[in-house]
């Protein structure tokens, strides 16, 4: 807990049994809801692993894609009384450190907090495909060129994020 509000952890998990206990393994402390692992239906052992480890585990029926598990992910998050949600992806792209940053959003600093994989060179030493990385970085030129260079700020709060449904995402 920080400042009072329940932190949660979540990760939309596909095919992630080669790295998820490694990542749930340097998760720091201070997490009321361990984790909430969203598996898109892996064909590896990503649900039993997860299990393993003592984590909550939401299992789709077929493989939906990202966004759907994302959807899930943050619905049961809230859900089981989540105030901040942290979403790690398990493919270990970027470090569990960055949960710092959900202080950021408990104590009012921020309302959306959004780490990148991308700076520090670390995405594709951690595994993040090459089509991934070069298609990122085409885009994130693109989008740049609209916005004027900047990212443009884009900013929820969670009962925004209730209001909009099961089915539906905040764009942030």
């Amino acid at each position: 807990m920080s400042n009072g509000k329940r932190i949660a952890i979540v990760m939309p998990a596909y095919n992630a049994e080669k790295t998820l206990e490694v990542k749930v393994g340097e998760l720091p402390d201070p997490v009321d809801i361990r984790i909430l692992v969203d598996d898109d239906h892996s064909s590896d052992a990503t649900v039993d692993l997860a299990r393993r480890l003592g984590l909550r585990v939401f299992q789709h029926d077929r493989n939906y894609g990202y966004g759907r598990n994302q959807q899930t992910c943050y619905r049961e998050a809230l859900t089981a009384g989540a105030d901040v949600v942290i979403m790690l992806h398990p493919d270990y792209q970027y470090t569990p450190l960055v949960t710092a940053m959900a202080s950021m959003v408990a104590y009012a600093v921020y309302d959306v907090v959004l780490g990148s994989r991308i700076i520090g060179g670390r995405a594709l030493r951690y595994g993040m495909p090459i089509y991934k990385y070069i298609s990122n970085q085409l885009l994130t030129r693109v989008r740049k060129s609209f916005s004027g260079g900047e990212t443009p700020r884009i900013s929820h709060r969670i009962p925004r994020l209730q209001r909009q449904g099961p089915h539906r995402t905040a764009a942030a």
